[in-house]
């Protein structure tokens, strides 16, 4: 068998023939000509049989390696007058427009981008740390499916820090199809706004509820003429609890801030540590925690009556009350903390009364940010991983790799189907 038909074997390039193979010292160069006679615009898809010249040199493209052996894809391509773009060159079918890689290492730099940082990718594959991210950006452009917002009938709305100093990405999740749809770099109305402007009417006539956290920016973009005035908008039961768990660690902190002033230590050492014993899950305590929280119960004062206050707010939520007892309970609720005497609590039930009506909508409609919350935390993963990033354009494209409307297929895994079709 000759070396340029085991290679157009190996290298599995569709509508192509291997006309020579030539082996360097870590390189193997591979040059090809493509089937087809007919030129392609790669931007359009624009057909022609017209050509309007020849390239001097032959195109270049990195493929996936083959052991150490770098391989290295040329061909001469040629150029046509497309009557939109202009003259371009012609489309390949085994790379991206603009790309100097094959499809096949886009695709396995972006799977790896969602499960890796990008320093240990560049080493890994041999590329530089850029060729990932416009790797990424190129996967991203052309796989995010431009039906995305179709079918949107319950969404939630969140965001989340992408950079210190403020710096945020807003997200739209698919309540139904547990997925990010939609991103954008902001946190405020104008943001939102953004995606009913994509939306459109006619589709965002058709969402049916929201939800999102107590801040009036989101709300404010939705309740909008032309957006979504008709959802019903349910604030997001994990915020809420957020809220108050927040209000109960002010109480801690500045209980512990008294007991240091003690001029016996024993309390304040006693009490070190407890902020865990109190901000957990009951059934999640240690051993060591529970002994602590029996503690507080015996001692009672303000600190344990902020804690039985977080517990009987987060079993409003946990389901097993249908929404008119939960509502009663959350009324008697605030009614309590109104009259705690514990400024963070007085503070946190004037927030429930103003939110009141939102608060109920997620009881009566059992809808949360739950799902968009684990999410987040899928995005925060990435972040962190990443080392941070240099701009939200690139954020954004791995958060959409990594939890969007885009199946990453493999290279061997997209030619195994195709060999089975």
């Amino acid at each position: 068998m000759r070396v340029t038909t085991v290679f157009k074997r190996l290298l599995r390039l569709n509508d192509v023939n291997v006309t020579e193979v030539l082996f360097g010292l870590n390189v193997i160069i591979v040059s090809v000509v493509l089937v087809r006679r007919r030129l392609w615009c790669p931007h359009c898809g624009f057909k022609t049989s017209a050509r309007y010249d020849t390239r001097t040199f032959p195109s270049r493209w990195r493929h996936l390696d083959m052991g150490t052996w770098q391989i290295e894809i040329r061909c001469s391509l040629r150029r046509l007058r497309c009557p939109e773009h202009g003259v371009v060159v012609e489309a390949v079918p085994f790379a991206r427009p603009g790309a100097h890689l094959t499809r096949d290492l886009d695709d396995l730099l972006a799977w790896l981008a969602t499960r890796m940082d990008k320093t240990s990718i560049a080493r890994l594959c041999r590329v530089s740390w850029r060729t990932v991210g416009r790797a990424c950006a190129r996967v991203v452009a052309a796989e995010l499916d431009p039906n995305r917002l179709d079918g949107l009938f319950r969404i939630g709305v969140d965001e989340i820090s992408w950079r210190k100093q403020h710096k945020y990405l807003t997200l739209v999740v698919d309540h139904d199809r547990a997925r990010v749809v939609w991103g954008a770099e902001g946190k405020d109305a104008g943001t939102l706004d953004k995606f009913f402007v994509e939306l459109g009417t006619e589709r965002a006539g058709r969402i049916e509820a929201v939800s999102m956290d107590l801040g009036p920016a989101f709300l404010k973009s939705v309740r909008k003429e032309g957006h979504a005035p008709q959802a019903i908008v349910c604030a997001d039961v994990f915020h809420l609890v957020k809220l108050v768990g927040e209000a109960l660690d002010v109480v801690r902190r500045d209980l512990w801030q008294q007991l240091r002033q003690l001029p016996d230590p024993k309390w304040a050492r006693d009490f070190k540590g407890a902020r865990w014993a109190l901000l957990k899950n009951p059934q999640d305590l240690n051993s060591k925690q529970a002994a602590q929280l029996n503690a507080l119960k015996r001692s009672r004062g303000g600190i344990w009556r902020a804690y039985e206050m977080k517990e009987q707010f987060r079993a409003i939520f946990d389901g097993d009350l249908d929404p008119a007892d939960a509502i009663l309970a959350l009324d008697a609720w605030t009614a309590r903390a109104s009259r705690s005497r514990l400024a963070p609590f007085v503070k946190a039930a004037r927030t429930m009364r103003d939110r009141r009506g939102l608060i109920i909508n997620a009881l009566e409609h059992r809808i949360s940010n739950g799902r968009v919350e684990g999410l987040n935390n899928k995005v925060r993963l990435i972040i962190r991983r990443g080392y941070g990033f240099h701009s939200a354009t690139a954020a954004l494209a791995l958060v959409m790799l990594a939890c969007g409307p885009i199946t990453l297929t493999l290279p061997h895994q997209r030619h195994t189907t195709q060999a089975a079709a």
